[in-house]
Order: structure tokens, then C-alpha cells, then sequence
């Protein structure tokens, strides 16, 4: 299996994490990766428990002299007080140092964190025997945890996406402009130099954001061996290494045939890179990392608004957005995101504001008609 520099440095972190880790930790660790949870996500999870294992010893609930030391009785035995007391703290807790300055953490770290706990301790109560073939533990105090989070309705979720997306007509112009105005826009020698070099790959990977609605992992991820350009179809990797199969877009599909036309001759040594999009690195080249294919969505995007540039899940709600639009079944647009809850996906068919005022206005309209008609 073919791992980007990226998700490599990401394993490594995760080791270098677990030498810190108390064993069982590591056992779900190992689990989770077999069940096919993101490394990124296991990543997220450890940086979480090295914090609470960190307030568990300042608070002296554990007699242990250091994280890798704490039992998992300590887990089994806390109260339901114990973590909201936590929670408190991770909601309080100051992240600066500096003078008048005080911020902290956001709503998302805070669900990250508590989710995390859930898992961990879901897998010791549930997944894990010891000698006696029993789990290490029962009493799951993380099950009596219920954060209240700010509810919103579809439709205001909708009406916050649709006011940061392209509309159907400001997709092509975005790729036009890229194509034919963005060059006119740079200073020096230098970057007009590297946007030529790269035209072709960017504009592929921006037109495959707007043309398959694929997300940012699985488009650093795509096999040049895995592209179809006859059948206009892609096999991606999606969240939790499930295998899929995608189609795109015509005018996607013509961008990567641009692109892969001039791919061995511009990238040197790109031919050994199994990776679809590449940069060039010392002189060789090298598969682009996500976080290069977010930076050139955000300066693309930015230039085209001359304002706030997009990210890549802008990018990808606008292509869902655009597919419910000409007609699109909210089934099929699950299975083209990849989503497996297809609530998730019904926020789309809230989008269009537009739609919406249409229908008011034909509903008024026909009002009229009745009230004219009676009198």
C-alpha cells in the first residue's frame, strides 16, 4: 500500500506519542488502526489523552508518576463529576500567556476531546479481555456524558454554507480565471514561473474538487494507476480506508488529461512517484501534500474574490450544492460524497436560497389568483 511522506510523518508522530502512552492505550491504538480509524484522526486522539492523563496527575487523582504509568482501575473508578470537571477545564482553560489576552479553546476541540474518552473507553469496556477473558473494566463513566451543543435547523446550516460556496455560474468563471486572468495578477518572474510550471496540475485538482466533490485526503491520496480516464472514473480511498470508485465531470476529466500529458516531462523522476499529483523537491519529484493542495485551493480562490480565499471543503460543498441544483437525487450525491449517514447529505437539499424564493413566489402568486378570481 502506497503512504505519502505526509502519512508517514503521521505514523511516526503517532509512535513517538504511544512511548509516552500507558499500555492499554496502546492496545487501542494498535485496534483502531486494524479497524481502519485515520491516522490522522488517531493522531488527534492521542494529543487528547496526553492532556487528560496530564490533568488527571495535577489534579492527584492518580498516585502514578507519570502518564505511562497510570492503571486503568484509575479510569474504571472516576465519577461522573470527575470529567465534568474536566470538561470545565478544557472549556476554561487559558491557551496564552500574554497580558490582556485571553483565548481559548474552541466548541470543536472540546467534542474532539470528549469524543475521544468516549472511544477509549468504549473499546476497554467493550473490545478488550484480560486473562480471565473479561474487559479490563465496566463501569463506563463516559457513557453518562451528554454535551449540549447550539442547535441549528438544516436550513440555517444550508444558509451559512451557501453564503461561502461558488454558485453555478461562478464555478466556470473561477476555472476561466485560473486558465486565462490569474497569470496577469502576479509580480514577479519567479511566480509566474512556478504558476506556469504548475498550471496544468493546479487546474486539474481544482477542477476535480468542483467536478467529483472528492475531499482533501482522498484527492492527496489518488494512484496515477487508479485514474480511468475513458470510463471518466477514479478509485479513491475514503475515510477508514474504504475502497471507492468515483465519477467525474467531463471538463475534470479533460484537466487531468492535460495534466497527465505533461506530468513525467515537467516533474522529473514523477514516473517512480505512484502519487497522481506531485511537486517538484530538490529537483525531484514528490507526491504534493495535503497541506500544499489546501494553500494553492485558498490562493486560487482568494485571487479569483480578491478577498478571503476558500478551502477545499468549500470547494466540495459547492459541487453538492450544484449537483441538488440540476437535479440531482440526494442517494446518488451520498454516494458521490462518500458519506455514510445520508442525513449528512441532506443538508444539501437546503442550499439554494434561490429555489426557495421561487416557490414563495409562485405560492403568492396563486394566492393572488384565488383572491382576484372570488371577488
Amino acid at each position: 500500500m502506497a503512504i505519502t511522506p505526509e502519512e508517514l510523518q503521521i505514523l511516526q508522530r503517532i509512535e513517538n506519542q504511544l512511548k509516552t502512552m500507558p499500555f492499554y492505550v496502546v492496545e487501542y491504538v494498535r485496534s483502531k488502526k486494524r479497524a481502519g480509524l485515520s491516522a490522522d484522526t488517531l493522531l488527534q486522539y492521542l494529543y487528547r489523552y496526553q492532556h487528560f492523563f496530564q490533568w488527571l496527575l495535577r489534579e492527584n487523582l492518580t498516585e502514578s508518576p507519570d502518564i505511562a504509568s497510570i492503571p486503568y482501575p484509575v479510569l474504571a473508578e472516576l465519577k461522573k463529576q470527575d470529567v465534568e470537571h474536566y470538561i470545565e477545564f478544557l472549556q476554561e482553560e487559558s491557551l496564552t500567556q500574554e497580558i490582556n489576552i485571553v483565548k481559548k479553546r474552541g466548541t470543536a476541540v472540546v467534542t474532539l476531546s470528549v469524543n475521544a474518552l468516549k472511544s477509549l473507553f468504549n473499546y476497554l469496556t467493550k473490545e478488550t479481555e484480560n486473562e480471565d477473558g473479561e474487559s479490563y473494566f465496566y463501569r463506563n463513566v463516559m457513557s453518562k456524558i451528554v454535551l449540549h451543543t447550539k442547535k441549528e435547523t438544516a436550513s440555517r446550516r444550508a444558509q451559512k454554507i451557501s453564503s461561502v460556496i461558488l454558485n453555478e455560474h461562478e464555478i466556470n468563471d473561477f476555472l476561466q480565471f485560473i486558465e486565462q486572468d490569474y497569470e496577469a495578477t502576479l509580480g514577479s518572474g519567479l511566480a509566474r514561473q512556478r504558476f506556469n510550471r504548475d498550471k496544468e496540475r493546479d487546474l486539474a485538482i481544482l477542477s476535480l474538487f468542483l467536478g467529483s466533490g472528492i475531499r482533501l485526503g482522498e484527492m492527496a491520496r489518488i494512484l496515477v494507476k487508479k485514474v480511468n480516464l475513458k470510463k471518466q472514473l477514479i478509485d479513491i480511498k475514503r475515510k477508514g480506508a474504504k475502497e471507492d470508485t468515483v465519477r467525474v465531470m467531463d471538463q475534470a476529466i479533460q484537466h487531468l488529461r492535460d495534466y497527465l500529458d505533461i506530468r513525467e516531462g515537467r516533474y522529473t523522476g514523477s514516473k517512480e512517484v505512484p502519487f497522481l499529483f506531485v511537486t517538484l523537491y530538490g529537483g525531484t519529484a514528490r507526491p504534493l501534500s495535503r497541506r500544499a493542495i489546501e494553500n494553492l485551493v485558498t490562493k486560487y480562490t482568494a485571487a479569483f474574490a480578491q478577498g478571503e480565499g476558500m478551502s477545499p471543503h468549500k470547494l466540495r460543498h459547492s459541487f453538492a450544492a450544484d449537483f441538488i441544483r440540476n437535479g440531482g437525487s440526494i442517494v446518488l450525491l451520498r454516494d458521490q460524497l462518500g458519506h455514510s449517514n445520508i442525513e449528512t447529505t441532506s443538508l444539501y437539499t437546503n442550499l439554494s436560497n434561490k429555489d426557495n424564493e421561487q416557490v414563495l413566489s409562485r405560492m403568492e402568486a396563486n394566492r393572488s389568483k384565488q383572491i382576484d378570481s372570488s371577488n
